[in-house]
C-alpha cells in the first residue's frame, strides 16, 4: 500500500516575514508566488498575516485586512484547499468566510 503526502505552500502576507523578508508582500508578487507553488505541486495553500516570533504588534483588523482578500483571491484562482495560519478566532472566522477551509494555529488552538 502506498500513500502520497500532501504539500502545503506557505504564503506570508507580512512585510517582515522571516522566510522571504517581505519579497512577496506586494499583492501581484504574492499571487505570482502562489502560481509558482501550485505549478510546483502544492496541494494546499496556507496564508498567514502575522510573523511567527518577535515583531511588531499586528491588530486584529490589520491581520484580517492582510489575509481575507488574499484568501478570496486564491479561492477564485485555484481549485485547492486554502488554510489560514492564525492564532486569533476572529481572523480565522473572516478567512473561513472568504473561502479558507483549514485552520492552522501555531498555539494548537489554545
Amino acid at each position: 500500500m502506498s500513500t502520497r503526502s500532501l504539500v502545503m505552500g506557505i504564503l506570508n502576507r507580512t512585510p517582515d516575514s522571516f522566510f522571504d523578508r517581505g519579497r512577496h508582500w506586494g499583492f501581484d508578487d504574492f499571487l505570482r508566488l502562489a502560481d509558482r507553488q501550485v505549478a510546483d505541486g502544492a496541494d494546499i495553500l496556507d496564508v498567514g498575516g502575522v510573523k511567527a516570533g518577535p515583531g511588531p504588534e499586528v491588530t486584529f483588523a490589520e491581520e484580517i485586512d492582510r489575509v481575507a482578500g488574499a484568501v478570496d483571491a486564491l479561492r477564485r484562482r485555484f481549485d485547492l484547499p486554502i488554510a489560514i495560519d492564525t492564532f486569533r478566532g476572529a481572523v480565522a472566522e473572516a478567512a473561513f468566510a472568504a473561502g479558507a477551509c483549514i485552520g492552522n494555529d501555531i498555539s494548537g488552538f489554545a
